[in-house]
């Protein structure tokens, strides 16, 4: 049994002002909720500054703490905007900041720097390197990555100063929360951005690569990426056990009563032990919202066990099946009880869904007598998708009077020429107040006892009730009620005002801050010489390693490791510079073999490229030796690139979804050599789950000869695009399903600043001279217009290209 007492927080989501009613009146800790602005649920309702500032003041006179999120990419120009809105979110009293962009971090240490920061799951955490990463910048807490294991949050716990957070209920991406830009390159709605059209939700077919025929009838246009949703409340003893601090249920954009339900159930595990939990509490939240539940990662679920393959929305409860089927009418005999206003869907011989609303009241065990439905065929399952009881009890637990009321202690004094003084206690604050009314010798009606414990007692539009209450009271008293009223009224008004103050803080100098808020956003005076157009090459294997001229480049980023002491040897013979580049994702295991491969070869080597925060920590700690910030970070404004520059980042490779113009405000402001991909199939998607784990005899092990590195696989979708996917160390790459190509533009990426155009290569096998030739000779003007368009058109016979979002952006 885990109680408030033992400091373990259950943490709710809050999308509107009834989800912040329903999550505390039902015993959130804490609630976790986003402004207008700046935060990773855009579609959510979301909270305008007064909304924000009254749900402060609700929560924290219920004793209910709130976060707020600033959880996105920020640009240049917004980051002024962002100082305004958080210096409003510090002064409302605002608990702790939920944040991704590393330099609105920079910025907020720099401003306000006691505001309590929390490393949101966008940061890609999911090792005890990159946590400490976030422990040295002072961050309070980590929310991990929802592929962490109990395992892993325990080292992470035992080897760190950070309070560590993760989910237990709710929708779960497929993808590393951070690393996803598949919904932004299809459609240009970057979840890194808030405005995520989850892609992962669509139907795909899985098909070989090389002839682009179905691996198996079974994956014909399937959900293939779509998650289960995460229940852990049968383990939630394990998931504590592990070191979470904060226990979150995710559903900022869910409906109240989910919010109600959900927390309800959570905290009366918390409170009085799983035990407690019972058959009808598991269905009552499978009913008010499910895509199958999964234990997730936390518990290593995969494959089958992870994925709702045939469908991604909600699919109720199983209440029966079509028993018989006449002319008119279907018959359904049901195994439960069915509410007028229920909702009903049932199965098509196509698969489609058709819903319905009961229109009468049946019990479990009767037939109900619904209108035919066409190609709806007997023994095709019926599931109930809403109750209306459900959500009417849900609701009642927020709508109407408050159910949650703080026990208060009154002491009164009452004596003639005196003034009354009331004094109240709650456990932690005690105030005074008085009257500036002396209390007189009554002429006729002398005040009583039972009057003065009415007066004060009128609490009903408070968060309190009185537990306990003396009087002292003089006989032959008399004070007006409007005074009693008045010296309630005084004494709770400074109670709240004591009890919604969590923080203490005091006013923001605003001058103070418009002074080291300037010198923060100034350009730097002195700039770097770092003119030159330079072209680096990053191959995935040795044959692509071959297929590259050493002569027509100047980095090369090696990520392999067969005969890789020979490769670096051909690139220094050639007067090169080599980088090892490293994956986007290391476990604390996976860090611990890199160190030792690049321990061998570090004397050779000119860098390291990182792609995460963790493993930026790791190498920093461990090799003197340049690096290389990858697009992994994330870097969509300068002042990341200078915190980064601060912490051993000697360079840096800026985000895909940055425009020109972006890219040429960043570079302007902070100096240091800069890289854009100029060529290659973009990664959309890195996850855990591997899409081969549905077919059976793949346990989504990196050795699994169904998933080995060549295996040739791809997702179709819908508009029959092929998205290429890789499996490797445990994690599986998408691809886009056209490669980058900007080589008639690259003179203007470099006016526009950048030092360096990279060249990608992941699973090509052709064509690399072609392509690397192409771009050397455009670099240094060798490239005649005539073949410049036979290469475009090479492009667009073979699979098309993209100019990614140099000139198109993301929303």
């Amino acid at each position: 049994m885990i109680k408030k007492e033992d400091g373990i927080e259950l943490l709710a989501p809050v999308g509107t002002m009834e989800s912040l009613y329903a999550a505390v009146e039902n015993g959130a800790d804490a609630v976790y909720l986003g402004g207008k602005v700046f935060n990773a649920r855009q579609y959510a309702s979301n909270f305008g500054m007064d909304e924000l500032k009254e749900a402060v003041k609700y929560a924290h006179l219920r004793g209910t703490k709130v976060y707020v999120t600033v959880n996105i990419l920020l640009e240049n120009k917004e980051l002024e905007e962002a100082v305004d809105y958080i210096k409003n979110l510090y002064e409302i009293d605002v608990d702790g900041l939920i944040v991704q962009d590393l330099g609105l971090v920079h910025l907020i240490k720099t401003l306000f720097p006691d505001f309590e920061l929390h490393g949101s799951t966008q940061m890609t955490i999911n090792n005890l390197q990159g946590a400490l990463f976030l422990e040295n910048l002072g961050f309070k807490r980590v929310v991990l990555a929802r592929e962490v294991s109990t395992k892993e949050i325990k080292y992470i716990k035992d080897n760190s100063n950070l309070e560590l957070e993760g989910f237990i209920h709710g929708a779960l991406c497929v993808c590393y929360s951070g690393q996803c830009l598949m919904s932004s390159i299809i459609g240009g709605r970057s979840g890194n951005r808030g405005t995520c059209a989850q892609p992962c939700r669509m139907p795909y077919s899985i098909v070989s690569l090389k002839n682009q025929e179905l691996v198996s009838e079974q994956f014909i246009k399937k959900h293939i990426l779509s998650t289960k949703d995460l229940c852990t409340i049968e383990n939630i003893d394990d998931v504590v056990n592990s070191g979470l601090k904060s226990l979150k249920i995710e559903g900022r954009m869910k409906r109240p009563e989910y919010v109600a339900l959900v927390v309800s159930k959570y905290r009366k595990a918390l409170d009085k032990g799983v035990n407690s939990i019972t058959d009808e509490d598991k269905k009552e939240l499978l009913q008010i919202f499910n895509r199958g539940f999964t234990k997730g990662y936390l518990f290593n679920d995969f494959g089958k066990s992870f994925i709702s393959l045939d469908r991604p929305d909600n699919r109720g409860v199983y209440i029966g099946k079509v028993e018989n089927i006449d002319r008119k009418n279907m018959y359904i005999k049901l195994i439960d009880d069915l509410d007028i206003g229920d909702g009903i869907e049932l199965t098509t011989e196509k698969g489609e869904y058709v819903g319905v609303v009961a229109n009468t009241s049946s019990n479990k065990g009767s037939i109900l007598k619904l209108d035919r439905i066409r190609n709806v065929s007997i023994s095709s399952p019926v599931y109930k998708t809403s109750s209306v009881s459900l959500l009417d009890r849900a609701k009642s637990t927020f709508v109407g009077e408050e159910k949650i009321k703080y026990p208060l202690k009154m002491e009164v004094n009452i004596s003639i020429g005196n003034p009354a003084t009331l004094s109240i206690y709650d456990g932690e604050n005690v105030i005074h107040v008085e009257t500036e009314q002396l209390v007189e010798k009554s002429q006729k009606v002398s005040l009583t006892k039972e009057k003065i414990e009415k007066q004060l007692s009128k609490l009903a539009d408070e968060p309190y009730c009185i537990d306990i209450m003396d009087i002292y009271l003089e006989e032959g008293s008399f004070l007006s009620l409007s005074s009693l009223n008045g010296l309630r009224r005084d004494g709770i008004d400074e109670l709240n005002k004591k009890r919604m103050n969590f923080n203490n803080r005091s006013n923001v100098n605003k001058d103070l801050l418009r002074k080291t808020e300037k010198e923060f956003f100034k350009y730097e005076d002195e700039k770097k010489d770092l003119s030159g157009k330079k072209l680096s090459v990053k191959v995935s294997n040795i044959n692509q390693f071959e297929s590259i001229d050493l002569e027509k480049l100047d980095r090369i980023y090696l990520g392999f490791y067969e005969d890789i002491d020979n490769c670096i040897k051909e690139v220094k013979k050639a007067k090169k510079e080599v980088f090892f580049y490293t994956d986007k994702i290391y476990t604390d295991k996976g860090l611990r073999l890199l160190g030792e491969n690049l321990d061998r070869n570090s004397d050779y080597l000119d860098g390291i490229s990182v792609s995460n925060i963790g493993t930026l920590n790791f190498v920093k700690n461990r090799l003197n030796l340049p690096i290389h910030g990858d697009i992994g970070l994330n870097v969509f404004n300068s002042y990341t690139a200078r915190l980064l520059r601060e912490r051993n980042v000697s360079s840096i490779t800026l985000s895909p979804e940055l425009t020109l113009k972006q890219i040429e405000d960043v570079i302007d402001r902070v100096s240091m050599p800069y890289e854009a991909i100029g060529y290659g199939y973009l990664p959309l998607m890195v996850m855990k789950h591997c899409p081969m784990s549905l077919i059976k005899g793949c346990n989504g092990d990196s050795e699994c000869s169904i998933c080995k590195f060549n295996s040739g696989y791809g997702l179709e979708d819908r508009k029959n695009i092929v998205f290429p996917f890789r499996r490797q160390n445990s994690t599986t790459t998408i691809y886009n399903s056209v490669p980058l190509v900007i080589i008639e533009d690259l003179n203007t990426l470099f006016d526009k600043g950048l030092q360096m155009i990279r060249l990608d290569f992941t699973y090509e096998d052709k064509d690399i001279s072609m392509i690397q030739d192409a771009y050397y000779n455009r670099l240094h003007g060798k490239l005649k217009e005539r073949d410049l368009t036979q290469v475009l058109e090479h492009f667009r016979e073979d699979a098309g290209f993209t100019k990614g979002h140099f000139f198109r952006g993301v929303l």
